[in-house]
């Protein structure tokens, strides 16, 4: 255990950071070292590791309690329970009852009976997209770090060949029933079992893969379809590929983050697209069939004669997939009209030959300017 770095320095925060802050360094870490953007770099690859280990404890209000006053010991699952069933703390020490006794609970999984089924924990994992995979859906594998069941002994934490054996302490509920006499007459307490550390089980025979724990960190991957339409920062919730439950329990769930990259020409507003476009003074003048970039690809359209430069058009249905809905967003069309550099000294002549031939009417809105500002001069 000593050589793992501290959860709050992996993430780069204080111990007294709160929730908000956690997920935030969380992400940039996760992005910053993702396998999809390193590929074959083993270091960033364990750097990610490390950084959904740190963030699966710190998240975790239950496990984070016990991290900061513990350790590593105190939420690591190949911290092994030994060969009596126990705490890793020895002397049938039970931190779920010393929890309880000092803050009253923290819903953790031995609340209740010990050894009911409980449900695992979620994770956490980012993906990066395109774009382009934003608007039309993809495909991806996405790597994390989730605590599974011990593939050596299947999740019962005994070596193969032998088997735990119920607790003839506590009948194999994991809890005893204490008689304390007192001025009022008996009085009844449950704790849990010091015999098998509230598990309901005697593992005389640990696995060493596990230490007895019946559970592991694994590095996985699962294939995930991103839906067409998916807006940057969204989450996605894969079922069942989180954290391995409890004796018997359901795995928790995989959130994953999705980012998506920002595009050279197109802009996102809600399921709108908008980009601009670049015209001549002669096509802008005169109209003219212009090619437009979409998400679909390129398509005609025909610009009106005198058009100005920040005017808008609009493609109809040439946005974004309403996510889960039908139909899709629109497309807008800023106009630039770029006036022309660099002018050749026969260029110049045509240019001052065409204004002379120009008269105020050519130029109602230059003409309304000067007459609105005469009129504030009077």
């Amino acid at each position: 255990m000593a050589d793992k770095r501290d959860y709050y320095e992996v993430l780069g925060v204080s111990k007294g950071a709160g929730d908000d802050e956690i997920k935030k360094a969380f992400r940039q870490s996760a992005k910053k070292y993702h396998p999809d953007l390193h590929p074959g770099d083993k270091e960033c690859e364990e750097k990610f590791k490390e950084v959904n280990e740190a963030y699966e404890v710190l998240s975790d209000s239950d496990k984070r309690a016990r991290y900061d006053q513990f350790g590593h010991a105190g939420v690591d699952p190949n911290y092994g329970a030994g060969a009596g069933g126990g705490s890793p703390f020895g002397g049938g020490i039970d931190l779920d009852d010393i929890f309880s006794s000092f803050f009253g609970g923290f819903g953790g999984r031995r609340q209740g009976r010990a050894n009911a089924a409980q449900r695992g924990g979620d994770v956490e994992a980012s993906v990066t997209i395109t774009f382009s995979e934003s608007a039309k859906g993809c495909k991806k594998s996405i790597t994390y770090t989730s605590v599974a069941s011990c593939d050596e002994c299947h999740g019962t934490g005994a070596a193969a060949g032998s088997q735990a054996k119920t607790c003839s302490a506590c009948g194999g509920s994991g809890r005893v029933t204490i008689n304390q006499r007192s001025p009022f007459g008996v009085i009844q307490t449950q704790r849990s079992c010091d015999a098998c550390g509230g598990t309901g089980k005697i593992i005389d025979n640990p696995c060493r893969k596990c230490s007895g724990s019946g559970r592991q960190r694994k590095t996985r991957t699962v294939d995930v379809t991103i839906p067409a339409g998916i807006k940057d920062q969204q989450i996605l919730n894969i079922g069942g590929h989180g954290n391995a439950g409890y004796n018997g329990g359901p795995a928790g769930d995989l959130h994953v983050y999705v980012n998506v990259r920002s595009h050279s020409l197109f802009e996102r507003r809600g399921d709108d697209v908008w980009c601009d476009l670049y015209i001549t003074i002669s096509q802008a003048a005169l109209g003219a069939e212009v090619v437009v970039p979409t998400l679909d690809g390129d398509v005609k359209y025909n610009i009106h004669e005198g058009t100005q430069s920040n005017d808008v058009f609009k493609l109809k249905g040439r946005g974004f997939p309403h996510l889960g809905g039908r139909g899709r967003g629109d497309q807008f069309v800023r106009v630039i009209v770029e006036v022309p550099k660099g002018l050749s000294g026969k260029q110049k002549e045509l240019v001052r030959g065409l204004e002379k031939a120009l008269s105020d009417k050519n130029y109602p809105k230059r003409k309304s300017f000067f007459d609105k500002l005469k009129k504030n001069k009077e």
